[in-house]
């Protein structure tokens, strides 16, 4: 990355300023602007988290905030009400308090001597929802958002259900916000108050996870700031970019799509994280974009952003599996218009454990599969953070316990941009199961690289709001959508559809295992094929290099520790997957603070059983300096009967190692068609 420390404009910083809000509360704010701001106002651009922006997000917030701040902008950073050291309470997420929250802050930044009255909002994952759901409630001041790692839709495409399916991250990122929520605010920043209002949070939070499984369909709850339920709210013009690697790229192709104020698209090979930090790379000069972006909407600069294709997307070369990669091989290509009229949809039709051509007539008889519990195991995370290697590993081990169907050998390079789907016709022998679908690249050496994958839980094979038991030996029509992708498909390869009845420990498997019956006759795979074309061939780079402003300095005290480990026990059947995100211990020189964090996952299973599964999520957080110091332990586990899930949670508190707080949560939850 480039650092830049020559920017157009001389940029000051006010460390920390209070914002007050209508009830009395005061949120917690950091402010980078150009200096000639105090006589020339500037727009302001605010990123919206309560990820702690005094430490747990300053080295980013340094890179980025001061270099758009440099290009004649005021940029903000504010902890959301009961994170960091905003006061109040954080209980759930995307509430109406926080949206309400929002709209007061963005009404005061347009009302400083410093800001033009015009404001946008930026952000990655809670910040790119907070922007896209403030953007539909219209406060009149946000003239454009830039979002990363989103989604418009809560229920169905977050990493709380996915098809109807149980995610684990459901529990591991509920898991995150218990501790994120529980943390003590910074005693520097708002003096002797800190620990009353540390004690305030900490009498507050319940593990989030049971509010998440009061929900298991999709109601009012998962409705409220859901954008997907009426993209007209959105007027400013949109920004929006994700990864392939990432959860969430599904929600860049919907705003495209039903938008209809300006947006534009942007999709690399990323994992969880900013395009210009992205990771597996090539990472590009995002920031460039984004100040591009809000020139031309906040500044009224012709600049041509507006002009552009409507999506850039990165097509992904073919590669080997690996849990991790440095770099994805392949190229840019551009759609003017989204949905694009060169993407055709082909149905490739299903025979014996094979794919057949498009339009070929194939008959084949019935194909069970009623796929192990390990089925999964080697899937990955629903969203990588490419640290530790999170990717899928190599199929071949899933695909010996799923309903494998490959095509002939390819004698032409197959390009697919955007959401495979597979149409069914299949019985079940259980009133609850799911069918886990999975598109893969086979090397000629056998090799397996999963390329996307979708999930289904057949009882809402109808619609996530009321989901129906399934009668045991009917038949029934089901389509399962994979996840958006570009990917290329080389001459000598197979394309490969994997069929599972469980995918643990990414999703929760049903209640009993279930036998699926397909019937191939009228099943078929549908690939969104773009035939490669001459506005494909060798065009100027799109984006520049990386660029940022320099990082502020850090120390690190303790080396970080990271491991994903799968354990198989033959004796008692046992298997396990243990993932360990240990930050070790860094120092942020600035403000002279430690602090140490420590996130631990577990899931196992015993064969057979599909009421053993079980899984955990337990963080540590410690904050230190000179005669401060404080640790909050907070562990969750679920596990489930047929019938129920039942949820353990505890959350300590340590002051200079007494422990001043401890609670115990114990409740059983009844499974909702799951």
């Amino acid at each position: 990355m480039h650092v830049v420390n020559n920017l157009p404009n001389a940029v000051q910083e006010d460390e920390h300023l209070w914002i007050p809000m209508s009830d009395g509360v005061h949120l917690a704010a950091r402010v980078w602007r150009a200096t000639s701001s105090d006589v020339s106002p500037v727009p302001a651009v605010l990123e919206y988290l309560p990820y702690r922006r005094r430490d747990l997000t300053s080295v980013r917030d340094s890179m980025h905030h001061p270099y758009i701040a440099g290009h004649g902008y005021a940029c903000v950073r504010v902890d959301l009400r009961g994170t960091g050291d905003s006061e109040g309470v954080l209980t759930d997420e995307y509430l109406e308090r926080e949206q309400l929250d929002a709209e007061e802050v963005l009404a005061w930044l347009a009302e400083q001597p410093w800001c033009n009255g015009k404001t946008s909002m930026m952000g990655l994952s809670w910040g790119g929802f907070a922007a896209l759901q403030v953007a539909a409630r219209q406060p009149p001041s946000l003239g454009a958002i830039v979002i990363s790692s989103f989604t418009d839709d809560r229920y169905g495409d977050d990493f709380h259900y996915m098809g109807g399916c149980l995610l684990s991250d459901n529990l591991a990122e509920a898991g995150t916000m218990f501790s994120a929520g529980t943390c003590p605010p910074d005693p520097v920043t708002v003096g002797d108050d800190w620990r009353r209002m540390w004690h305030e949070r900490l009498e507050a939070t319940e593990p989030w996870v049971l509010e998440w499984l009061r929900h298991q369909r999709r109601d009012d709850y998962w409705r409220h700031a859901s954008v997907s339920e009426d993209y007209s709210k959105v007027r400013c013009p949109v920004l929006a970019s994700s990864g392939w690697a990432d959860g969430y790229s599904n929600a860049v192709f919907r705003l495209l799509e039903n938008l209809e104020a300006p947006r534009r698209g942007l999709i690399g090979p990323w994992s969880h994280r900013y395009p210009h930090m992205g990771s597996p790379g090539p990472a590009i000069g995002y920031l460039q974009e984004v100040v591009r972006w809000l020139d031309r909407w906040l500044k009224d600069r012709e600049n041509g952003v507006d002009e552009g294709p409507s999506l850039w997307a990165w097509m992904q070369d073919s590669v080997l599996p690996s849990t991790a990669y440095t770099e994805r091989p392949g190229r840019w290509v551009r759609e003017d218009v989204w949905p694009s009229p060169s993407v055709e949809y082909r149905g490739y039709p299903l025979a014996r454990y094979r794919i057949g051509r498009p339009g070929e007539e194939v008959h084949s008889e019935s194909l069970t599969v009623r796929s192990p519990l390990t089925v999964g195991q080697f899937a990955g995370k629903w969203a990588s953070y490419n640290a530790p290697p999170d990717l899928p590993y190599d199929q071949r081990e899933e695909d010996g316990g799923s309903l494998v169907f490959d095509s002939d050998v390819l004698s032409e390079d197959v390009e697919i941009l955007g959401a495979a789907e597979v149409e069914l016709d299949v019985s079940v022998t259980e009133p609850v199961a799911m069918v886990a679908a999975r598109l893969v690249d086979v090397a000629p050496d056998g090799s397996a690289t999963r390329v996307t994958y979708g999930l289904l839980n057949l009882t809402h094979r109808d619609g996530h709001e009321h989901p129906e038991k399934l009668e045991p030996g009917e038949i029934y029509r089901v389509k399962v959508t994979m996840n958006g992708v570009a990917q290329a498909f080389p001459v000598g390869h197979r394309i490969r559809l994997s069929l599972s009845t469980s995918y643990w420990p990414l999703a929760w498997p049903p209640p009993k295992p279930a036998l699926l019956t397909v019937h191939p006759e009228n099943s078929r795979l549908l690939l969104p094929v773009r035939p490669h074309s001459e506005a494909d061939e060798p065009h100027p780079e799109p984006f520049g290099e990386p660029e940022a402003a320099p990082e502020i300095s850090t120390t690190r005290r303790e080396k970080p520790e990271h491991s994903w480990t799968v354990y198989r026990d033959l004796v008692d059947t046992r298997s396990a997957l243990e993932i360990v995100k240990d930050g070790g211990i860094l120092h942020f020189d600035d403000i002279d603070l430690d602090v140490g964090r420590r996130a631990y996952e577990y899931y196992e299973s015993v064969a057979g059983d599909f009421t053993s599964a079980r899984g955990e999520s337990t963080w540590t957080m410690r904050f230190a300096r000179d005669g401060w110091r404080t640790r909050t332990e907070t562990h969750t586990s679920l596990e489930c009967t047929e019938t129920e899930f039942r949820v353990y949670a505890t959350l300590d508190a340590f002051e200079n190692d007494e422990r001043v707080f401890s609670r115990q949560w114990t409740e059983t939850l009844p499974r909702d068609h799951l």
